[in-house]
């Protein structure tokens, strides 16, 4: 559910783009800031949010952050010019940064290792599927109440989630009351955490960024960023222009591709806990994230070269499957390295996967621009997802940070 609100907030201001810059008067390019300058703030946010999720606790910092940024995504329907757009979605991504990070930590703590492929899977596809199904209606509200209303009700929705969380969940599964004592004693014995009395090791930021898992963790995330997000940015204004579509028929068809998201994710996280229980822990990391990245690479290649909209995301329905695949394996592999600083890890693999999207919305309008044609973008995405696969032949999922 937390996955699916962050999602939906996130992606919203993609289908109100013809309304926004209308209103308020944006070029593409400018737009292409608006998109660009949340994944920014998102990025930069990523590393501290994971350690204040480590220090305080996912329970508290999740709350506190659904919160913050469910006010800026009802605030966005108060901006009046280009300059207050900007500020309003920058703190809008910099509340969102503690979304992931604060989910990883919880993992550590509630899931048992060979079931933390699928669950990540799971998160993650509740997202991809929200978004999906939400597209076109959020088109459908828009258009009957305006996009200024449509951001303060998806904002209330989320401060709602913040209240429930705050009060349902806990930090430690142990001391939760809806569980049963066999289940608290079956996660206790199954998890790396072997006791909800341990001390945080303080996170040693110098060490993290000497080692070299972690910067090829950060480096195959770009990529998989970078193919991912124009999902959440262009895909729609895309195929709308694209393919001369109306506003609801291009949410169904920019719906696709996110559905397809969600399978990749939830075939990656069957795989990544079968190859773990049959194969050990580096090869169900890594054969998951290549067969993805590879699956990426060619979907966004091929689909330049269909000539309907069906053909087109079709092919874009296998790089989004492909790029989600490797989701799973990068977060479970972020809780390997991470352990009890699994929060700051995953935040800063988050942090440069975002410094990715911060490229694909600007790097969309620009190239289109510079070249009048899509193609150099779908060309770079593709070369992108293939260094991924590099990288990953080379990361170690058993030496921990």
């Amino acid at each position: 559910m937390l996955a699916l609100l962050v999602l939906i907030d996130r992606a919203c201001i993609s289908v109100a783009k013809d309304s926004i810059t209308g209103d308020l008067g944006l070029t593409e390019k400018q737009f292409g800031w608006v998109l660009s300058v949340f994944a920014l703030g998102y990025a930069l946010f990523q590393t501290p949010s994971g350690i204040l999720a480590d220090k305080y606790g996912p329970r508290k910092i999740l709350a506190a952050v659904v919160g913050f940024w469910s006010v800026l995504t009802a605030m966005t329907g108060a901006v009046f010019n280009y300059i207050s757009l900007l500020l309003v979605r920058f703190i809008f991504g910099l509340g969102e940064a503690g979304a992931f990070p604060g989910m990883a930590r919880a993992i550590y703590s509630w899931i048992p290792v060979k079931e933390r492929g699928i669950v990540n899977g799971i998160n993650f596809s509740g997202g991809r599927l929200g978004v999906a199904f939400s597209l076109a209606p959020i088109a459908w509200l828009i258009d009957k109440t305006g996009w200024r209303i449509s951001f303060a009700i998806l904002g209330g929705i989320g401060v709602l989630f913040a209240i429930l969380w705050y009060f349902l969940f806990r930090d430690d599964p142990l001391k939760h009351y809806g569980l049963s004592e066999k289940e608290k004693e079956h996660i206790k014995n199954t998890r790396q955490q072997k006791s909800s009395d341990e001390t945080v090791p303080k996170l040693d930021i110098k060490s993290m960024f000497a080692s070299k898992n972690m910067w090829l963790t950060m480096g195959q995330y770009f990529a998989s960023n970078f193919t991912f997000f124009f999902c959440l940015t262009w895909l729609y204004p895309y195929l709308k222009e694209q393919y001369a579509l109306e506003a609801v028929e291009a949410g169904w068809y920019s719906s696709l591709p996110l559905i397809a998201g969600a399978a990749g994710n939830w075939f990656s996280g069957f795989l990544v806990d079968y190859l773990y229980r049959n194969f050990g822990l580096k090869k169900s990391r890594i054969f998951p994230a290549v067969m993805g990245f590879a699956l990426a690479s060619v979907g966004l290649v091929v689909s330049l070269y269909m000539n309907s909209a069906w053909g087109a995301v079709i092919f874009l329905s296998m790089a989004v499957f492909g790029a989600d695949m490797t989701l799973s394996p990068s977060w479970s592999l972020c809780v390997d390295i991470g352990g009890k600083n699994s929060g700051a890890v995953s935040g800063t693999m988050n942090m440069a996967g975002n410094i990715g999207s911060f490229v694909t919305a600007l790097a969309f309008p620009y190239l289109k621009d510079w070249f009048a044609s899509t193609t150099p973008f779908f060309f770079i995405g593709a070369a992108l997802n293939l260094v991924a696969i590099f990288l990953w032949l080379n990361i170690k999922p058993e030496k921990e940070i």
